[in-house]
């Protein structure tokens, strides 16, 4: 009798162990989900980094202080200053001396004295000269508004990035955690006949990708703040937490800020005022064919005897001309022409410039209306369903009728679902930016020298690709 009891004892010790082991397990589970609900981007807060933070208007300011770009274009600025003002000084006064009959032979004579010359710039030619170069100063400012645009927008649109990539980062950390503990609960699984072989060999596999994961977020964090930091000027600037969320990102609309940027754009400034420098360079040239004045006059000493043979010296006495350069043959044909063909050219690049700015707003605009489509969808379908397929999948392995696999495959979809969705974020608020900040981006590029009368405008940046188009 006893011998036939004993079997029955040491399964019911088994089955007793093997219910303690699912409960552990469930626990693990249950916990591994509470863990993988932390780690989702906006719906709870990240725990607190031991980084030093960092906000966006602390990197504004280091880049408005460090940024070379801004000293460039207030030394634009000041040589367009001094251009103005060269153009429109008087020429200088030329003084000599003048001697004719030095030795005089035997009347003793000899003309000696000096001279002032002078020309008398007629026609208003000097005025127009500074009403040229008045707008090519305008065109530095406006270069300069445009450069600080473009090196704020940069910091802003580096911040985003890697705003994402930090995001990004800790949950693939929390994420490389969760398939830490998906592979032990495998191996426990296994030891009490749950699991097979291959369901321990996947949750490995799925370990090592989200190290791998891991590897792959901090080096491109690493090559954002790179970026960000020569951007504000400090690029041993240390790796810091940044503040912000990505959520916060208003929608804009769309068509009415192409048209903003087609009318205001510093671009579009910078070709109109060169339409008015080219005008003016006309009207100048119109002028060109008066003549100046040539005004030279002096005093000189006569030694020539007035009679013979104890007569005196003529003495002092004085002498002046007058002239102009008559434009017979030179009428400043050639110049005028070249003028006028460059007035029409710059009344062309103003038109240029707005279709260039059309044609390239066209991908940004197609770029923020995915990424906003995205990001709505990511938010409000997508997302809200992979957490209840999780959850359902979870609960069916707590009662016994689904398999661990499927709770992998269901938690490995949520996790590829929040990954994209940051990355529509990231697309939706660089997007927003560029469109907002008229497709100004690069913040290191030299602002343009003004000056060049057949180039007066600066080439606009085509916008890089901002983010990643969500899989």
């Amino acid at each position: 009798m006893n011998n036939l009891t004993m079997p029955v004892k040491y399964m019911e010790v088994r089955v007793e162990s093997v219910s303690l082991l699912r409960r552990v397990t469930r626990f693990v589970l249950c916990f591994s989900w509470a863990l993988f609900l932390l780690a989702l981007p906006g719906r709870a807060q990240t725990p607190a980094s031991q980084q030093k933070t960092i906000t966006l208007e602390e990197l504004q300011q280091m880049a408005l202080q460090n940024n070379p770009t801004f000293a460039q274009s207030t030394a634009n600025i000041q040589a367009a200053e001094g251009r103005k003002k060269q153009s429109g000084l008087y020429p200088n006064p030329t003084a000599g001396y003048q001697g004719e009959q030095i030795r005089g032979g035997s009347f003793h004579g000899g003309e000696q004295g000096f001279f002032v010359q002078q020309d008398i710039v007629l026609g208003g030619k000097l005025g127009l000269n500074r009403k040229i170069f008045d707008q090519e100063l305008k065109q530095a400012e406006t270069e300069a508004e445009e450069q600080k645009l473009r090196v704020v927008t940069n910091v802003r649109v580096s911040y985003i990035q890697a705003l994402a990539a930090q995001q990004t980062l800790e949950l693939r950390h929390n994420l490389s955690k969760l398939a830490d503990d998906a592979v032990e609960t495998s191996h426990q699984l296994a030891n009490v006949g749950q699991a097979d072989a291959p369901d321990v060999l996947e949750s490995e596999v799925e370990a090592q990708q989200a190290q791998l994961a891991v590897t792959m977020a901090e080096q491109n964090q690493q090559r954002i703040w790179k970026a960000l930091s020569a951007v504000v000027g400090n690029p041993r600037l240390p790796l810091m937490q940044l503040e912000g969320k990505l959520e916060d990102t208003p929608p804009v609309i769309a068509e009415e800020l192409v048209e903003k940027i087609v009318n205001e754009s510093p671009a579009v400034r910078i070709a109109e005022i060169g339409v008015k420098r080219a005008e003016a360079a006309l009207a100048r040239e119109k002028r060109e064919p008066i003549p100046d004045l040539q005004l030279r006059g002096g005093m000189q000493q006569n030694r020539e005897l007035l009679s013979q043979p104890n007569g005196s010296p003529a003495g002092l006495q004085g002498f002046a001309d007058v002239g102009v350069r008559i434009p017979i043959f030179n009428r400043n044909q050639g110049n005028i022409a070249t003028a006028k063909a460059d007035a029409e050219r710059s009344k062309r690049e103003v038109e240029r410039v707005k279709l260039v700015m059309r044609e390239r707003a066209a991908t940004v605009v197609q770029n923020y209306t995915f990424s906003q489509s995205a990001v709505d969808r990511y938010k409000n379908q997508m997302i809200p369903r992979a957490q209840k397929a999780y959850e359902m999948y979870t609960k069916k392995y707590q009662d016994m009728a689904a398999a661990y696999p499927q709770v992998l495959i269901a938690q490995r979809t949520l996790m590829q679902l929040e990954v994209s969705y940051v990355n529509a974020l990231e697309s939706f608020a660089t997007s927003s930016l560029s469109l907002q900040s008229y497709l100004l981006m690069d913040g290191l590029e030299a602002p343009a020298q003004p000056g060049g009368i057949d180039q007066p405008v600066r080439e606009v940046n085509l916008p890089m690709q901002l983010g990643a188009s969500p899989q």
